[in-house]
């Protein structure tokens, strides 16, 4: 429905006013309403308001973006110029500096070494401007430079020196206490967020021969970062991230368990920051392998060692010890034995958690029945920092606080590769951690309709279908594993169904449900339960007996309102004919008696619509059948006393009502009406009782043929005083 502007306008002041309060709102809005129709109107007009205010967002985003581009722009070219102007200017103080003090005046010499002092002392600004010089580290227009040192020690140190000069914190000073690092490459990034592809930051990375250090651009400081990270290379992994406009010329970091996305300034620029990095982690790699295979080598007398540096010597000494090194070397020259630690931080970084383990798998069956010299022991406990983190991440997949959505199957892949890591122990907890939260969780969304039937139809589907899911998923998962995992699996079983019947239990028996509907609702669980042994799992013992209590209040209090009902009828008894007035209402009657297995009710029917029958013995029988019948439904074997007892208790009333009257009434007429009625109760209802708990317990019950037997001593002498008990 369309709305007027000047209507618009006024629901936005409204809305956007200080002292807006949507309890008071929405209350003058219900009473001011005129039905459904007006708040529906009312409720499109509120959408189309906040529909409008959304496209106008949008649209100052879009507009200030494109402002903080363009100003970020202006920034860069005019960054790009100072340090264009700052590289020229130290390149013009390193030239003065270079020049021999001899060709100087002497005031000029005594001038440049006291400038050369103040360098040597680290405390001169002069000097620390021709450090950065030779550094290299104002990078050119393009955002990025090689390292410019000289060659050897000192220039590497200078270099590392200026880096500490450029960068705030503390995160890079233990640089310069490792022995032969030095800067490979340095530039301007832009760090964009990883999820929704937004800009972060302004960074500068130094990568230097075994890591990387990222530092963030301080605005306020031309030329000056504030340390932020830094990354072995051992443990780094670079992705190319291919360009979809408007982002382009941006690649990935990859560190278990984070990443970051960093764009350059062009693609050229990305080019090299690919190349240099892979370059490096190359040469680093071949650094550590010759490492490995120095360590590995078997060291000899002293003397021996020093003339194996030269290789004019004769090496004859050496020969001794070939064998030995022969025996214990082991070939990890291999290209993919080299790249397995970086291929495994890839795979766990993108997921790929079964070509993780298929690597560590060909690992383990190429070193399968080989020496574990120093190369191979060290390299295996590479491996296992990996196949911890990697486990770690599987764990995580696992855990209770990960979306639940999927069911069992989305468990798979994690589950699949912890076992073939050997953790099947492991494996099987974290599932059936996870499938218990599932359920629960299910249960606990579930909405509770206005019908308990109906909410329990849809708990028990809710439940046992995850039940059958969860055990067929554990089949496929766990299929040829150890077998506690199944003994583990029974017992998390049962501790589903608690959680079950602690729901089933407040629905139907905390709210005081009628027995009918209790009855109907256990049937409806067990129906549910039984399937399960299609799998081969039967767990109708065990909801039997987490039920079996709250089935007992509910037959004892059902049990106590039949009892009061039939104490009350009798204390009004009359003993006298039922009339039902209409020939309908008689067909109802005995249409009803029909269905608790009375078959001749015809036979005390008489003419017109009078019954021969009194009302309190017709009203017991109705009673006491639909007592027994709803009794069955929730009937197992652990019920069988107390369902025989109260049906016993219910019958005694009946029974020993009619035992008094017969006893006390003088008035011919009425004593033989009340023997009428005896008879009926003894003769037709206690053996259709008997019978039809028989069918449903599927025994005879002693105690109720006793209480038979004992009725007929009331017909042959009803004068006697003895109570039938």
């Amino acid at each position: 429905m369309a709305m007027s502007d000047s209507g618009a306008s006024r629901l936005r002041r409204q809305l956007e006013s200080g002292g807006f309060d949507a309890r008071l709102y929405v209350k003058q809005l219900s009473q001011q309403s005129d039905g459904d129709r007006d708040l529906q109107e009312h409720r499109q007009r509120i959408q189309a308001l906040a529909e409008e205010t959304a496209q106008n967002l949008k649209r100052n985003v879009y507009q200030n973006y494109r402002q903080f581009i363009e100003t970020a722009r202006e920034i860069s070219y005019l960054e790009s110029e100072m340090y264009q102007l700052s590289h020229l200017l130290t390149e013009q103080k390193s030239s003065l500096e270079s020049i021999p003090l001899t060709l100087l005046p002497p005031a000029a010499a005594a001038g440049a070494a006291a400038a050369s002092g103040g360098e040597d002392g680290g405390g001169g600004a002069g000097g620390r401007d021709h450090l950065r010089g030779q550094a290299g580290l104002f990078p050119a227009p393009g955002g990025a430079s090689r390292d410019s040192a000289g060659p050897g020690e000192e220039g590497k140190q200078r270099t590392l020196t200026t880096l500490l000069e450029k960068v705030e914190g503390c995160g890079c000073r233990h640089l310069l206490e490792t022995p032969g690092q030095y800067l490979v490459y340095n530039g301007d990034l832009v760090e964009y967020e990883a999820d929704h592809m937004t800009q972060l930051q302004r960074v500068h990375g130094f990568l230097m021969n075994d890591c990387l250090l990222v530092a963030t651009w301080l605005p306020q400081r031309r030329g000056m970062y504030r340390y932020n990270a830094l990354y072995s290379l051992d443990g780094l992994a670079v992705v190319n991230v291919k360009d979809n406009p408007p982002m382009k010329d941006m690649f990935k970091l990859l560190m278990f368990p984070e990443s970051r996305i960093f764009q350059a300034e062009n693609a050229k620029i990305k080019r090299e920051w690919l190349e240099v990095l892979e370059k490096t982690k190359r040469a680093l790699g071949e650094k550590r392998r010759r490492e490995q295979e120095e360590a590995a080598a078997p060291r000899g007398p002293p003397q021996v060692t020093a003339k194996a540096g030269n290789p004019f010597e004769d090496d004859e000494e050496d020969e001794p010890a070939a064998p030995e090194a022969e025996e214990e070397k082991v070939d990890l020259s291999m290209e993919w034995i080299q790249e397995l630690p970086e291929d495994l931080d890839v795979c766990i970084a993108q997921r790929d958690f079964e070509g993780a383990v298929d690597l560590l798998d060909k690992l383990n069956h190429y070193l399968d029945d080989k020496p574990s010299p120093p190369p191979v022991k060290e390299l295996r406990a590479r491996v296992d920092e990996r196949v911890r983190q990697l486990t770690k991440v599987l764990v995580f997949e696992l855990s209770p606080d990960r979306s639940l959505r999927g069911g069992p199957k989305a468990t798979r892949r994690a589950v699949s590769q912890l076992i073939r890591l050997g953790q099947c122990t492991k494996a099987c907890e974290l599932f059936l951690r996870n499938r218990a939260a599932a359920v629960h969780t299910a249960i606990r969304q579930l909405r509770i309709e206005g019908s308990t039937l109906l909410y329990i139809h849809k708990l028990c589907h809710v439940f046992f279908t995850s039940l059958l899911e969860t055990a067929r998923e554990f089949e496929t998962d766990f299929a040829g594993t150890d077998s506690g995992c199944y003994s583990a699996f029974v017992a998390w079983a049962r501790s589903a169904m608690g959680v079950f019947v602690g729901a089933f239990s407040k629905q139907v028996f905390d709210s005081k449900e009628s027995l009918s509907t209790a009855a109907e609702c256990v049937k409806v669980a067990k129906e549910h339960c039984q399937q399960l042994g299609d799998i081969g799992l039967d767990l109708t013992f065990v909801i039997h007996a987490l039920l079996v209590k709250d089935i007992q209040v509910a037959l004892h209090s059902y049990k106590e309102i039949i009892i009061e009902a039939t104490k009350h009828r009798n204390s009004e008894e009359m003993w006298r004919r039922m009339n039902l007035m209409t020939p309908e209402a008689l067909g109802k009657l005995q249409e009803e008696m029909r269905a608790c297995g009375v078959s001749d009710f015809e036979q005390y029917t008489g003419d017109g619509c009078w019954v021969s029958l009194s009302y309190t013995v017709v009203a017991f029988t109705k009673q006491t059948m639909g007592f027994l019948e709803e009794a069955l439904k929730l009937y197992f074997p652990e019920l069988h006393v107390v369902l025989l007892e109260s049906l016993l208790e219910v019958i005694l009333v009946a029974v020993q009502h009619v035992d008094y009257s017969l006893r006390c009434e003088q008035d011919p007429e009425k004593k033989a009406f009340i023997r009428q009625n005896a008879s009926f109760l003894y003769e037709t209802v206690l053996p259709v009782v008997e019978k039809r708990f028989e069918e449903g317990v599927g025994k005879p019950a002693r105690q109720l043929q006793d209480l038979r037997n004992a009725s007929r001593l009331v017909r042959v002498n009803p004068e006697s005083t003895t109570s039938v008990v």
